[in-house]
C-alpha cells in the first residue's frame, strides 16, 4: 500500500478531489492529509473520497499551518471525522498527542483504528505509553530505534523530493524511490512520502524565475525516477506562461522519444494537451496534474496493471 502526505494545500486537495472524482485510484492507495486551514477545497476532497468508497487519513493534531494553533483544532476535526465514514483516525506524534488520544477514547475509537506518524526519536517513550495495543498503521522512517518501536503495523515514510532552492538548479533526471520494491521484504507493511511536494512547508509562494514540471516514471529495473522539464527564459519572473510553454515543450519530447505512453495517466495526458493547444494552466493546476499523475502512476504499479 502507497501512503502519499498532503499538507492540505488547495491545489494539493483539488488533486485528491480529481483522482477521487475519476476513480483513478484503489484502496491500493490512502492518502494522508495535514490540514493547514478549513477550507472548502477539504471538505470537498473528503466528499469526493466518500463518494468513491475510497480511504484517506485525516490528522487530528496538525504540526504547520492556520490550525496547528487554534485550540480549537481537535474538535472541528473530530467533527469533520464523523461526518466521512471513510476517514481514518490519524495522529501526529507531537506535543499535543495525549489531548488528541483522550479525545478519541471518549469517542469509543480504539488503536487499532488509527493511523499514527513517528519520525521523532523524543516521542518514542510516549508511542510505547500510548499504545500498547498497536495502531492500524505507523508511518516511520527507516530508522532503527523507531522502526522497533513501530511493531509489526509499520509504513516506511520518508521524504523523497530533493528540493532544490532554485527551480533552475533541478538536475534533468534523477533518482525518486524503490520503496515500492523491497518496502515488504524489509517487513514493512506500506510505503509514504510526501510526493513531488516534499516535507518542507511554506506558508505563501511567490513568482518564479524558472517553471519546473516534475513528473515520476518508472525505468526497466522498476526504479521510480524523477524527470524535471525546466524552462530556459530564467533571468526574471515575467511571461511565466511562456516559461510554462518552454518547460512543458521538453516534456512533451521526453514523452515522444522514449515511448512513454505506457505510463500514460490523466494528468500526464493533461499536460501534454496544455502543449498542443499552447494553453497555461497555471502554476497550482501544474502542481495538482503532477500529484495526480504520480497517485495515478504508482496505484497502476501496484494494482499490477502497468506495463513498464
Amino acid at each position: 500500500m502507497y501512503f502519499p502526505y498532503f499538507r492540505g494545500r488547495q491545489y494539493e486537495l483539488l488533486a485528491l478531489k480529481e483522482i477521487a472524482a475519476h476513480n483513478l485510484i484503489n484502496n491500493n492507495v490512502v492518502p494522508v492529509i495535514e490540514p493547514v486551514k478549513l477550507i472548502p477545497a477539504l471538505n470537498n476532497a473528503l466528499a469526493a473520497f466518500n463518494a468513491a468508497n475510497l480511504t484517506l487519513g485525516l490528522i487530528l493534531n496538525p504540526n504547520v499551518g492556520d490550525l496547528s494553533d487554534e485550540p480549537e483544532t481537535i474538535e472541528n476535526l473530530l467533527e469533520i471525522l464523523f461526518l466521512n465514514k471513510n476517514i481514518i483516525p490519524s495522529v501526529l506524534m507531537n506535543e499535543s498527542t495525549e489531548e488528541v488520544m483522550c479525545k478519541l477514547q471518549n469517542n469509543a475509537i480504539t488503536n487499532d483504528k488509527l493511523l499514527v506518524v513517528l519520525n521523532d526519536h523524543d516521542y518514542i517513550d510516549t508511542y510505547r505509553t500510548t499504545f500498547t495495543s498497536l495502531p492500524k498503521y505507523t508511518l516511520c522512517p527507516d530508522d532503527g530505534s523507531i522502526r522497533r518501536a513501530a511493531g509489526k503495523n509499520k509504513v516506511v515514510f520518508e521524504n523523497k523530493f530533493k528540493k532544490r532552492s532554485r527551480n533552475a538548479d533541478y538536475p534533468q533526471d534523477e533518482f525518486f524511490s524503490d520503496a515500492h520494491l523491497y518496502y515488504e521484504s524489509d517487513n514493512y507493511i506500506g510505503f509514504g512520502d510526501y510526493s513531488i511536494i516534499g516535507d518542507e512547508y511554506i506558508e505563501s509562494g511567490f513568482a518564479p524565475y524558472a517553471v519546473a514540471i516534475h513528473i515520476v516514471y518508472f525505468d526497466r529495473n522498476q526504479n521510480l525516477r524523477i524527470r524535471h522539464f525546466v524552462s530556459d527564459s530564467n533571468e526574471d519572473v515575467s511571461d511565466v506562461a511562456g516559461k510554462f510553454y518552454e518547460a512543458v515543450t521538453k516534456l512533451d519530447k521526453w514523452y515522444n522519444d522514449n515511448n512513454m505512453q505506457s505510463q500514460q495517466t490523466k494528468g500526464l495526458k493533461t499536460l501534454l494537451a496544455h502543449y498542443t493547444n499552447r494553453t497555461y494552466p497555471g502554476l497550482p493546476t501544474l502542481k495538482k496534474l503532477s500529484i495526480m499523475h504520480h497517485l495515478e502512476l504508482l496505484n497502476k504499479y501496484l494494482d499490477r496493471s502497468l506495463k513498464i
